[in-house]
């Protein structure tokens, strides 16, 4: 009798045992990110002096996230993603005093290898990920000529430029994403304001990209009616644009690789909409090129950037150049040294200097 159990048992804790390993293997959960940091000097537009600094995240915001999959079957996963900034100089969490913990992305989804993928929460914009993607200095907020003039405003005596109004990430959205067709894929994303009596109050967007061999192109737009909760942008309490209605943006990128060089190009259109101003509208044109060079174990990376803001009185234009060299020591960790010149009418120019050490995780 207990020679018959004794196998019997056997054969249920290798059966568990497999079913185990089996259900491990179908879900996953990943503690990933980036540490970067950099010390330099800093003299913003306008500014009389300059300030000497070890400042976080000069080549890219460092950032630290946790996400994780679960297999569903049928090419179905179940996905999550929580992922923050942060700053090394202080260890404090944000971009900045009062960014949320989980600022750059907190969503839960699903994601099916024939339908696409939804996600609900806190979501990228395809907006920022075009502006990105087509430019050689990425998303550095320190160093990136079209971050700057996609996503930093200018006042000037002139005009009052609020550059893209919305952040790089919306909250209470939907964000769903199409497969991939042969290199295309589309996403488009929709913010509800969450206001009761304001149902207008909205934000939404989208792009397409598209990725074949060294050929790659994007199409991006997005609307925003308020910048984190709706009449924010006008409140008295941080007056942005009195009379602001809605913001329109639009903007196409291209890059090629020709191995020996890389060229990036990009132009931009956006319209904010005032009302009862005497001023009008404000309407922002720019473009941008740029190209990353190999040259032995890392890069030369530089970009050009020019801008004319008006609206029905008046105007400003914009010049800003960047050129950094990126030199990786190993596949996770690089160092490079980056110079930024920022010159708009009527205002000193701005310049930024530093060397810096990115370590992925």
């Amino acid at each position: 009798m207990h020679k018959q159990i004794k196998p019997a048992l056997k054969l249920a804790a290798m059966a568990a045992a497999l079913f185990s390993g089996a259900a491990m293997a179908q879900s996953s959960v990943t503690l990933y990110g980036q540490a970067d940091m950099f010390v330099g000097g800093v003299k913003n537009v306008g500014a009389a002096n300059r300030a000497y600094v070890a400042n976080s995240g000069g080549m890219q915001t460092s950032y630290w996230g946790i996400k994780g999959t679960e297999d569903l079957g049928g090419g179905t996963k179940a996905i999550f993603d929580l992922n923050g900034f942060f700053r090394t100089d202080s260890g404090s969490s944000g971009r900045f005093n009062g960014d949320s913990m989980f600022s750059r992305n907190a969503f839960v989804g699903l994601q099916n290898d024939k339908l696409g993928t939804i996600k609900l929460g806190r979501n990228t914009t395809p907006y920022f990920v075009s502006t990105i993607l087509f430019n050689p200095l990425i998303d550095s907020y320190v160093f990136s000529p079209m971050v700057f003039h996609t996503y930093f405003g200018a006042s000037t005596a002139r005009v009052n430029d609020p550059g893209i109004i919305g952040d790089s990430g919306w909250n209470n959205s939907l964000l769903y994403s199409t497969p991939n067709f042969g290199g295309l894929t589309a996403n488009v994303i929709y913010s509800f304001g969450e206001k009761a009596g304001a149902t207008g109050q909205n934000k939404w967007g989208g792009n397409l990209t598209y990725f074949n061999g060294p050929f790659a192109a994007t199409l991006a737009f997005q609307q925003v009616k308020f910048d984190s909760t709706p009449g924010d942008v006008t409140a008295s309490t941080s007056p942005l644009l009195v009379g602001f209605s809605k913001q329109n943006a639009v903007q196409g990128g291209v890059s090629y690789d020709f191995k020996i060089v890389k060229l990036f190009a990009q132009g931009q259109y956006i319209k904010s909409d005032i009302n009862n101003n005497v001023n009008g509208d404000i309407k922002h044109t720019n473009g941008q090129v740029g190209v990353s060079v190999p040259v032995g174990n890392g890069n030369i990376l530089a970009s050009y950037a020019y801008d004319k803001t008006k609206n029905s009185v008046a105007d400003f234009k914009r010049n800003t150049v960047a050129v950094a060299y990126d030199y990786n020591l190993s596949k996770r960790t690089d160092v490079y040294a980056a110079y930024f010149y920022d010159k708009i009418t009527d205002l000193s120019h701005g310049d930024t200097f530093g060397v810096g050490l990115r370590h992925k995780f």
